[in-house]
């Protein structure tokens, strides 16, 4: 009931032109504008973005280095040297390295994977790591998802007769690592054409080189796709340009044929069945994938991955069921503790971050705290627990404000830091604290809008409920999968008015289940309203109000159209 609704009335140039489209392509207007919106106005547009083709994908040698880190493995294999595939303990870090794993294990024998330990080592290339690999006789190392800012780690590396081939896409620091391939899109010398794939993407293109240059087919690579859109998903990057064809894709090879490992999350999340979409990663097979390299060690997670027995991977997708069940525990007793000291905290509403801090907090929930706290306050924030005698900890951001660069500003206080526009993390020494925190609050002061702190719905059309139909529906369906860049679009329906049946729902009696008329149209519509039973009162007084929704497929009645509401307001409001 506190979002700021935002809608643009189309101009009668635009109204006009999603007409022409709309008759090209045999859909509604809505559907022809909802295209518009995402900047596709032709036919040919139309057709490739809801078909997205593998044989458009970009060619890998367009990126800087690949053709360096290509010849750099195939000298590794034909010396039969032992090769590490090393990762973060994130959803993106372990799936990148599953993937690469698997792909390289079927041409090659002599090689294994590490994943940091959260705890022991931290975020990235580490010491320990390198010295495992030194006695492991490794000569050469591929690093996903880090290594961009691990400049003397791989010096050391380097001493130790190790290569490193990096493939990353956090944002690099002003000096690059010594090592032998450097993939990133996000250098600042960047040829290729993209700039947002996730890290298992640009290790998706090392091994996409890597067969082109080979003379293996691509089909080989297909079945690795799944482990892409979970990373896509769970890593929140653009779901635009190549990750959209990557995730296209990756969902498909998920829901048909998914890998031993995925499949059994699959099951142990009761999704068995279903079709699977972008927010079934996020908010199911993400969370227990994450699980593994918060509550102990990610390399779990990576043996689940490269699993090929269904019975073990059953086995072992239980046992991060449970780590994750564990670390809603953590994450629920963490968030509340964290409420509990910004309510304190003189004057908060008219501060522009948060930055907390407990010696107790547990390290690998952290980043979860602070994702609930930027969702509740709409503030940028920091959260910091104490691991030996260092503040370490994540930060998230608003939509529109760039918490990397916020923390980048402060980076004279800062032992080590890292990430993208919304997430980061972050290390520092306990006694530089309340400098950072004033600084840091100090710089998103100066930088951060007014709209950047609220909760806004960006309507993207208007309609009555006489427009909704299982055509729409269908053709909606279409313009998935969803993610940043391509959301959900959301409706807006003006004076509707409860049916007489609407009523309270859940545990707690926290959500409404809604049945609905407007003024228009005889239609009933069926929806739900998660959280927001405080509006029930007004519903049922017979006054009308004004909606915000997602139009949705029943989970209970399959193809029944249900509205997903967002937001509810009084239509004099």
């Amino acid at each position: 009931m506190h979002n700021k609704w935002n809608y643009t009335q189309p101009s009668p140039e635009r109204r006009q032109a999603a007409a022409d489209l709309a008759e090209k392509i045999g859909m509604s207007t809505i559907m022809a504008d909802l295209l518009i919106r995402r900047g596709i106005k032709t036919e040919s547009a139309a057709k490739r973005f809801f078909r997205p083709m593998l044989n458009e994908l970009i060619d890998p040698f367009l990126m800087n280095d690949m053709d360096v880190a290509v010849d750099r493995l195939n000298d590794a294999m034909g010396r039969k040297e032992r090769i590490m595939v090393y990762g973060d303990y994130d959803v993106d870090g372990c799936t990148a390295v599953a993937l690469v794993y698997r792909f390289l294990q079927q041409f090659y024998s002599n090689i294994e994977y590490y994943i940091p330990d959260r705890y022991d080592e931290g975020y990235g290339v580490s010491i320990k790591g390198i010295d495992h690999a030194a006695e492991a006789g490794v000569k050469l190392i591929i690093v996903l998802d880090c290594g961009i800012k691990a400049v003397d780690e791989i010096a050391y590396a380097k001493e130790k007769g190790i290569d490193f081939i990096i493939c990353d896409h956090h944002v690099p620091d002003d000096r690059m690592p010594p090592a032998v391939a450097i993939l990133n899109p996000k250098r600042p010398d960047s040829t290729y054409p993209f700039h947002d794939l996730s890290g298992c993407g640009v290790g998706f293109k090392l091994m996409q080189a890597f067969a082109k240059n080979n003379g293996i087919p691509f089909s080989r690579l297909i079945p690795l796709l799944d482990l892409c859109a979970v990373s896509i998903a769970a890593d929140i990057v653009p779901v635009i340009g190549e990750n959209r064809t990557l995730a296209f894709h990756g969902l498909k090879q998920l829901n048909q044929n998914p890998s031993v490992g995925l499949k059994a999350i699959i099951e142990v999340c009761q999704l068995t069945g279903r079709d699977l979409t972008m927010s079934d990663i996020v908010f199911k097979i993400g969370p227990r994938i994450n699980a593994s390299g918060r509550m102990q060690n990610g390399k779990e997670a990576v043996d689940l991955l490269v699993e090929r027995d269904f019975e073990k991977a059953l086995y072992e997708a239980g046992q991060m069921n449970e780590q994750n069940e564990r670390r809603k525990d953590i994450d629920k007793q963490m968030t509340e503790e964290a409420n509990r000291i910004v309510e304190k905290l003189e004057g908060q509403n008219h501060q522009a971050s948060i930055v907390l801090y407990d010696r107790d907090w547990k390290k690998g929930v952290v980043g979860i705290v602070a994702s609930r706290l930027t969702e509740i306050y709409f503030r940028p924030t920091v959260v910091l627990t104490i691991i030996d005698g260092m503040a370490t900890g994540s930060a998230r951001s608003v939509a529109g404000f760039d918490v990397y660069d916020a923390i980048k500003s402060c980076r004279d206080l800062l032992e080590n830091f890292g990430g993208h526009t919304y997430a980061a993390g972050l290390t520092l020494k306990v006694e530089n604290l309340p400098l950072f925190k004033e600084r840091f609050q100090h710089y998103v002061e100066m930088h951060i809008t007014p709209e950047q702190t609220q909760a806004i719905l960006d309507i993207e059309e208007m309609i009555d409920f006489k427009d909704i139909n299982k055509r729409l529906h269908a053709d909606l369906k279409k313009l998935a999968p969803h993610g940043p860049g391509n959301p959900k679009p959301l409706f807006c329906t003006r004076n509707v008015y409860d049916y007489g049946t609407s009523k309270v729902v859940g545990r707690q009696q926290e959500h409404i289940k809604l049945e609905l008329v407007d003024s228009k149209s005889s239609n009933v519509m069926n929806g739900i309203a998660f959280g927001q039973s405080a509006a029930a009162r007004y519903i049922k007084s017979k006054r009308s109000f004004d909606i915000v929704y997602t139009i949705e497929e029943n989970a209970y009645k399959r193809g029944e159209v249900q509205l997903q509401i967002e937001d509810i307001k009084p239509s004099e409001d």
